[in-house]
């Protein structure tokens, strides 16, 4: 198996996006967890983009960021923008001290709400409002 997997690794650096081989190279549980919360975004917004931003896994749709991946310590946050326009399923919103995004945080497959993650994804797919324009102050002209 773990033959398989390096062949397939070597094999994959050909062909994958740099997200596509971030996700691959995560260590198991993490690449488990990567696999089904790119199966449910990927379900339900089946136009997103997959692209390597910041040195992680970032969903656009449209040219919009809709959402990111990432690994850290023990966990693995999906996150997203405009909290602040969801009504649902906010107990499952971790800040970490961030201003501008939550994320849903997992430690373990099975801890992946896959109703809670679609509700995530449906409602940043219809806010349709890129983030970075509503955080970023635009620059003063002298």
């Amino acid at each position: 198996m773990h033959l398989l997997l390096l062949v397939y690794w070597e094999y994959s650096k050909l062909i994958l996006n740099p997200a596509e081989a971030y996700i691959l190279k995560q260590e198991e549980p993490f690449r488990s967890m990567f696999f089904h919360l790119q199966a449910i975004i990927e379900a339900v917004a089946p136009n997103t983009e997959l692209l390597f931003k910041w040195r992680i896994p970032f969903y656009y749709c449209n040219g919009i960021p809709l959402c990111y991946l990432n690994q850290s310590k023990d966990y693995v946050d999906l996150a997203f923008w405009h909290f602040d326009k969801m009504n649902e399923f906010t107990e499952h919103f971790v800040d970490a001290n961030r201003k501008s995004i939550r994320s849903l945080r997992y430690k373990a497959v099975e801890d992946i709400n896959d109703a809670v993650v679609v509700y995530v994804i449906q409602k940043q797919l219809q806010i349709n409002t890129n983030p970075f324009k509503l955080i970023l102050k635009p620059k003063r002209r002298s």
